[in-house]
């Protein structure tokens, strides 16, 4: 392949994830059927939980902040696809293409500091529940969100620079449905070492940490409610971070699902559909888990949906 300087490219070419046309309209109206799920689901938490003020708590704070993400995430890749489909043209220009690895690497890491913090949120409502008012103030919920979002710009910005220094050769097709880091770089014809280098670092603190975070926080979590002599403060207990611990094991076993998936086949075609597993299911999931599991966020979305209704 021969090398094209970076400045030459004017497009890159999505295989999706069939090569078969037949196909496409069964795939538009899957995707665009999640993709509408994701948006009006998230939206409806986000509504419930601004407008019931018994959820203007620090949790659901994290958890509007958290349907935000997913909303972006989705819109940010699913959306691109849906309208590649409806034009027939699978061609996402080079300024896109960086834009949208951008963009899915800020979102992707703001989602799993949330469920860090999250996770950080229970362990003070569990553990030190008298304190709690007291350590878990609007004004640290805010920074610790603002934390979160600088931390996750300023990787995407790194990595994004480092992909603009990159010459790319002749052939640009990407073997997925959106620019992931991992699949651009493939594609470079220049010395990729330090950006490899950089995603390895960053996969271990940046997406390490948070983890570790989460683990700690449960384990202390455990170890509290298991002290706790009452049954039914057990399992009010349990019941407060049965959702969370849902949502990380959905967001962490289909992460980790991927990364097995992509290391034991090369098929690149495989891979793109196991990449759906981490950048479409989980933010479509999400509200069904917390809705469905949460009493209070039940009774919530039952007022407002009867409020709307009355509008109508």
């Amino acid at each position: 392949m021969e090398p094209e300087n970076q400045t030459a490219i004017s497009k890159f070419l999505f295989l999706g994830l069939t090569e078969d046309p037949a196909l496409q309209t069964l795939i538009f109206s899957l995707f665009l059927s999640m993709y509408l799920v994701t948006i009006l689901g998230n939206m409806l938490i986000i509504l419930a939980v601004s407008s019931d003020s018994h959820l203007h708590t620090p949790m659901y704070f994290f958890l509007s902040n958290m349907c935000s993400t997913d909303i972006c995430l989705s819109t940010c890749t699913v959306s691109k696809m849906l309208l590649n489909i409806q034009i027939q043209d699978q061609s996402i220009s080079y300024p896109g293409c960086l834009t949208q690895v951008c963009f899915v690497i800020v979102l992707g890491f703001l989602e799993n500091f949330l469920l860090a913090v999250m996770a950080y949120d229970r362990y003070v409502a569990i553990c030190h529940p008298l304190r709690y008012v007291v350590i878990m103030k609007s004004c640290l919920c805010v920074l610790l969100v603002l934390v979160c979002l600088f931390i996750s710009l300023w990787e995407a910005l790194l990595h994004t620079l480092l992909l603009l220094r990159l010459s790319f050769c002749s052939v640009l097709e990407i073997p997925h449905f959106f620019c992931e880091l991992a699949q651009v770089l493939k594609l470079a014809c220049s010395d990729t070492f330090i950006n490899n280098i950089l995603i390895y670092f960053a996969a271990l603190m940046f997406g390490g940490l948070p983890l570790s975070g989460i683990i700690f926080s449960y384990v202390h979590i455990v170890s509290s409610v298991l002290r706790m002599p009452s049954s039914e403060g057990k399992h009010k207990a349990f019941s407060t971070c049965g959702s969370h611990l849902s949502v990380v094991s959905l967001f962490y076993g289909m992460g980790f699902g991927v990364y097995i998936s992509s290391a034991v086949t090369d098929s690149s075609r495989k891979t793109a559909v196991a990449s759906v597993m981490y950048t479409v299911v989980p933010q479509m999931l999400n509200h069904f888990i917390y809705s469905l599991r949460n009493r209070d966020m039940k009774e919530a979305l039952r007022k407002l949906t009867g409020q709307m209704a009355s509008l109508l």
